[in-house]
């Protein structure tokens, strides 16, 4: 597995902190979570973006749309 970037690592040590001072339901806790998702996700992208030629237009917005739909459904995965 590649190296994290120091913004993951540093939001890695935020949710430990925050979780050990102020448990799992917490919001703040909540928040950090998902910034940490969110910025694990973008440094997947990169990485599997980096690797792929480039896409047309028209395969960009289509993944576009895929990042920017509303979800209906707390997370995980689902079959399409």
């Amino acid at each position: 597995m590649p190296a994290s970037s120091p913004a993951r690592r540093t939001l890695v040590s935020s949710v430990a902190a925050l979780t050990r001072h102020r448990g799992t339901d917490d919001p703040a806790v909540t928040a950090a979570i998902r910034d940490l998702a969110a910025e694990s996700l973008a440094e997947h992208v990169r990485r599997v973006v980096d690797r792929f030629p480039p896409l047309t237009p028209e395969q960009r917005d289509r993944i576009a749309a895929l990042l920017n739909s509303t979800p209906t459904t707390g997370g995980g995965d689902q079959a399409p």
